[in-house]
C-alpha cells in the first residue's frame, strides 16, 4: 500500500521530550515509548505494538482521520491527570472516556474538596427526567391491551412517542461510547448495550412505521408486537447501575482524601527577630524555625529544637500510643502535638514530606494492575466478540427452529444475551479490591508500591531481616573503647569519629556523637570510601585508616588477634564491634550497643507462629548476631554478611523453592530488597532502601509485616470472590438469556430482567470490595 515505505521505526535521538497521543486508540503515550514510527516528516508514538502494527498497515488512513475528526469536547487539557479504574495504563490530562473499555476516566489523585462527579450528575439528570416515561411505557406495554386504552396500532405509536426520549436522549452517552468502541476496534460493555437496545428499539420503530413488511404471524391483537418498553427499561436500569457504581467507586478514594486532609493549612514561623507569624504551608522552606503549640498539627517534617511533648503519630504509622519527642528527635508532618509546646526546624517540605510520599505510594498502588487481573483481561479481550456470536446464534436458532413467532423470540433472547453479558463486573473485580486495600493499609502504617506486592505478600514463607534499624532501634548507644598498645582510648575515638563523619550508618553516628560529647577535635577526612557493608576507608591527617568488622581487616591483611578476645566478650553481650586500623596496624576497637525494638520479639514469634521462617542477616560479627538472635528466638543467623552476600542468600533460598521477603532499612540492603519476591523497607531507613522495596513500613515496626500479610490475604480472598462472582454470573446468565432452559421451565429471561442483573452485578463487585475497609489487620487470618 502507498506510504508503507515511509513508516519506519524512529531512532532514539529523534524522540521528542513531549508526550503524544496514540493515533489509533487516542491514549496519551510517554515520550520514551519504545513503539514509535516516523511518517510524512512526523513522529508518531503508540501505546502498544498492536497499535503500531495497525498504523503501519495504513498510516495515511489514521493520519487523515486525525485531521478530520474534531477533538472530543471532554478532552479538555487541565492540570489534573485522569486514568481508567480498569486500565491504569490509560492516562490523559483532563477528563474523558477510556479508549479500551469506555468507562469514564477519574482523577489519578482525588481532590480534597472535589465537586460532585460531573458524569454522576449527568446520569442522574437523564435518569430522573426520563424515569416517569419509562414507567408509563412499561405499564402500557404490560396492561394497555387489557384496559382497552388504545386500539390496534395506535398503542405502538403512543409507546414510540413516550419511549423515544428515553432511548435517544437518556441513552445517548451509551451509544456514543458504543460507536467509539467499534471505531477503535475495542469492543466492550457499551458495544453490547448499544447493540442490544438499538436492536430492540429499531425493530419496534420498523414494526410501527411499516407493519405490512412483517409476516402475518407477527400480528398480535391487531398490531405487530413491539418492545419499546424493553429498550427504555434497559436504558433506565443501566443509568441506575452506573449511578450506584459511580457512588461506590467514589468511596474507594476516601483513604487518599483522608490522608490529604491530614496536612494543616498554615504554619507558625519564628522569624530571625524572634517575632512569630502564621504563614501558608506552601511558604515554609527547609531551615525555617516553626512553633507547634499544644493541639496543633506538625506542619512539615523536621527536627525538635526546643521543648518536650508527646506527639500522636497514629494517623500515619498506625501506632495508637503518642511518642515522646525531645530536642534532636524527628517530627513527621501532619502528626498531632498533644500537650507541650515545641520549636522545630523544617527539613522536608512539599512533595518531600513523609505524608506526600505516603499519598504518592498509595496512588501508585491503587493505579496498578494485579497479576490476577491478567487472566480476566485475556478473557475480556475475546469475551465481547464471543457474546455477539452467541447472540447471533440465539437469534437464528430461535428464528429457524423455535416456536412461532420464532424470530420475535430470537430477537428478544439475543437482546437479553447482549445485555446480561456485559463484562464490567469482570473488569472491576480486582481494581476495586486493590484501591480499597491500599488505602486501608496506608491508614495502618503500611505502604504497598503496587498491586503485585499486595497479591504476593500472602505467599511468603521465608523472611530475611537485617538487624540494625530493623530488629533494633537503629540509634545505637556508644558502649566503650579498647585501645591497642601504643594508642590511647581518646586517640582511637578521635580518629574513628573523624573518619565516620562521612558515613550515614547509625553506628557511625553513635561514635561521632560520643567524640563530640568528650570535646575531641575532629579532623577532615580525605579519600573516604564505603567498603561494601563491612566498613569504611579513608585518610585522616595523612594516615590511612580502616574502620569496620573483622572481614575488612582480614581483607586488608591487618592482624587483630590481641583485640579479638575482648571483642568476643562484648559481642556475647550483644554489642557491635568496629576495629580501627591505622596504617595497617590494629589500633583498637569500639563497642556500640543497639537496643532491640520493643516489638521485635513479639513480631518474630507471631511470624513464626503463622509458618514464616525468620532468618537474620547482618553485617555485624557472628557473635553479636547470635546474641541478638537468642534474645529474639531466631535460630538461623548470618553474621558479617556483605550486601552481595544478602542478595546471594535470597537467591539461594528462591532456588530452593522458598518465597522470600527481605526486610531492611539501609543502603546495603537495597540489592537484597530488589532481589526478594517482596522487599520490605523500614520507613525510618534510607530513601534508597524504600525505593528498592515493594512494601514500606512507615513506623519501621516488624508488626507491620503481620498487618500487611493479613491484608494481603483478605484482599486476595476478596479478589477471588469478585472474579468468581463475575465468571459464574456470566456462565449462568448467558445460557439463561439465550433461552436454553426454556424446554425445562417454559419461561424466557426478559431483557429488562437482564438489564437489572447486569447493573446489580457491577455494583455488587464494588460494594464487596468496600468490605475490605472493615478487614481485621491484627495478624490473624479472618474472613472479611
Amino acid at each position: 500500500m502507498h506510504g508503507h515505505e515511509h513508516a519506519h521505526p524512529v531512532p532514539g535521538n529523534e524522540t521528542s521530550a513531549i508526550d503524544a497521543q496514540d493515533p489509533i486508540c487516542g491514549m496519551t503515550v510517554k515520550a520514551d515509548s519504545p513503539h514509535q514510527l516516523h511518517y510524512a516528516g512526523k513522529t508518531y508514538r503508540f501505546c502498544s505494538e498492536k497499535c503500531q502494527s495497525k498504523f503501519k498497515t495504513a498510516p495515511e488512513r489514521y493520519v487523515e482521520s486525525a485531521r478530520t475528526t474534531p477533538a472530543s469536547p471532554t478532552l479538555v487539557v487541565s492540570d489534573t491527570w485522569y486514568t481508567c479504574p480498569m486500565h491504569p495504563e490509560v492516562r490523559q490530562p483532563g477528563p474523558g472516556n477510556c479508549p479500551k473499555c469506555g468507562m469514564t476516566l477519574e482523577p489519578v489523585l482525588p481532590e480534597l474538596e472535589q465537586a460532585e462527579n460531573p458524569e454522576l450528575r449527568d446520569f442522574s439528570r437523564r435518569f430522573w427526567w426520563t424515569l416517569p416515561l419509562t414507567v408509563i411505557v412499561t405499564l402500557l406495554a404490560m396492561g394497555g391491551h387489557a384496559l382497552n386504552l388504545f386500539h390496534g396500532a395506535t398503542q405502538n405509536w403512543v409507546e414510540l412517542v413516550i419511549a423515544s426520549p428515553v432511548v435517544l436522549w437518556a441513552g445517548w452517552p451509551f451509544y456514543v461510547r458504543g460507536v467509539r468502541s467499534v471505531i477503535l476496534r475495542s469492543p466492550n460493555m457499551w458495544t453490547l448495550i448499544g447493540l442490544g437496545t438499538s436492536a430492540a428499539y429499531l425493530y419496534s420503530v420498523m414494526a410501527t412505521l411499516v407493519p405490512a413488511a412483517f409476516p402475518a404471524n407477527f400480528m398480535m391483537e391487531g398490531r405487530i408486537g413491539v418492545y419499546f418498553e424493553a429498550a427504555a427499561v434497559i436504558i433506565s436500569l443501566t443509568l441506575l447501575g452506573q449511578m450506584l457504581e459511580l457512588k461506590a467507586r467514589s468511596q474507594t478514594s476516601a483513604a487518599i482524601k483522608s490522608l490529604l486532609g491530614l496536612a494543616p493549612r498554615t504554619a507558625r514561623r519564628i522569624n530571625t527577630d524572634d517575632s512569630e507569624e502564621d504563614i501558608p504551608l506552601s511558604h515554609v522552606h527547609p531551615g525555617d524555625r516553626l512553633r507547634v503549640r499544644p493541639g496543633e498539627k506538625v506542619p512539615v517534617d523536621g527536627l525538635v529544637l526546643q521543648g518536650e511533648s508527646a506527639v500522636d503519630e497514629s494517623m500515619l504509622t498506625g501506632e495508637p500510643i503518642p511518642v515522646l519527642k525531645r530536642a534532636g528527635e524527628p517530627l513527621i508532618g501532619a502528626t498531632l502535638n498533644t500537650h507541650g509546646s515545641l520549636v522545630m526546624q523544617a527539613q522536608k517540605v512539599g512533595s518531600a514530606t513523609v505524608l506526600a510520599q505516603i499519598v504518592q505510594m498509595v496512588v501508585q498502588a491503587q493505579r496498578s494492575k494485579a497479576p490476577m487481573q491478567r487472566l480476566a483481561d485475556v478473557i475480556a479481550g475475546y469475551f465481547v466478540l464471543v457474546v455477539i456470536a452467541i447472540a447471533l446464534l440465539t437469534l437464528f436458532g430461535w428464528g429457524f427452529w423455535g416456536p412461532s413467532p420464532g424470530w420475535v423470540f430470537g430477537l428478544i433472547n439475543a437482546v437479553a444475551v447482549l445485555i446480561i453479558a456485559c463484562p464490567c463486573a469482570l473488569g472491576l473485580a480486582t481494581p476495586m479490591s486493590v484501591m480499597v486495600a491500599s488505602g486501608k493499609a496506608a491508614g495502618s502504617g503500611v505502604l504497598f508500591r503496587d498491586a503485585a506486592a499486595i497479591e504476593n505478600l500472602r505467599r511468603i514463607d521465608t523472611l530475611i531481616v537485617d538487624k540494625t534499624g530493623t530488629l533494633t532501634v537503629g540509634r545505637p548507644a556508644f558502649q566503650g573503647i579498647e585501645a591497642a598498645p601504643g594508642f590511647s582510648a581518646d586517640e582511637v575515638l578521635r580518629l574513628a569519629a573523624s573518619l565516620d563523619q562521612g558515613s550515614e550508618h547509625p553506628l557511625a553516628h553513635a561514635i561521632v556523637e560520643q567524640a563530640r560529647s568528650r570535646g575531641l577535635a575532629l579532623s577532615e577526612t580525605e579519600e573516604f570510601e564505603s567498603a561494601s557493608g563491612i566498613g569504611v576507608r579513608g585518610r585522616v591527617e595523612g594516615r590511612r585508616l580502616l574502620l569496620g568488622n573483622t572481614a575488612l581487616l582480614d581483607e586488608a591483611g591487618v592482624s587483630s588477634e590481641a583485640l579479638r578476645m575482648r571483642a568476643e566478650q562484648l559481642r556475647s553481650e550483644g554489642a557491635s564491634i568496629m576495629y580501627l586500623a591505622v596504617d595497617d596496624t590494629a589500633a583498637g576497637l569500639l563497642a556500640v550497643a543497639d537496643p532491640i525494638k520493643p516489638t521485635s520479639r513479639q513480631a518474630v514469634q507471631r511470624l513464626q507462629a503463622v509458618g514464616v521462617r525468620v532468618i537474620m542477616a547482618t553485617g555485624d560479627g557472628p557473635t553479636t548476631a547470635r546474641a541478638v538472635g537468642r534474645q529474639l528466638g531466631i535460630d538461623e543467623v548470618h553474621g558479617e554478611v556483605r550486601p552481595q552476600d544478602k542478595e546471594r542468600l535470597v537467591a539461594s533460598l528462591q532456588q530452593a523453592g522458598r518465597r522470600v521477603a527481605m526486610a531492611g532499612d539501609g543502603i546495603n540492603d537495597a540489592p537484597a530488597l530488589a532481589r526478594a519476591d517482596v522487599g520490605i523497607a523500614m520507613g525510618t531507613g534510607t530513601d534508597v532502601a524504600m525505593n528498592s522495596a515493594q512494601v514500606t513500613l512507615v513506623k519501621g515496626d516488624l508488626l507491620g509485616i503481620l498487618r500487611a500479610r493479613s491484608l494481603s490475604m483478605a484482599t486476595v480472598r476478596n479478589m477471588h470472590q469478585n472474579l468468581t462472582f463475575a465468571f459464574v454470573y456470566n456462565a449462568m446468565g448467558i445460557p439463561l438469556a439465550a433461552g436454553l432452559f426454556y424446554p425445562l421451565t417454559g419461561h424466557l429471561l426478559s431483557p429488562m430482567v437482564a438489564a437489572l442483573a447486569m447493573s446489580v452485578s457491577s455494583a455488587s463487585v464494588v460494594f464487596n470490595a468496600l468490605r475490605l475497609r472493615k478487614a481485621s489487620l491484627d495478624g490473624q487470618v479472618r474472613h472479611t
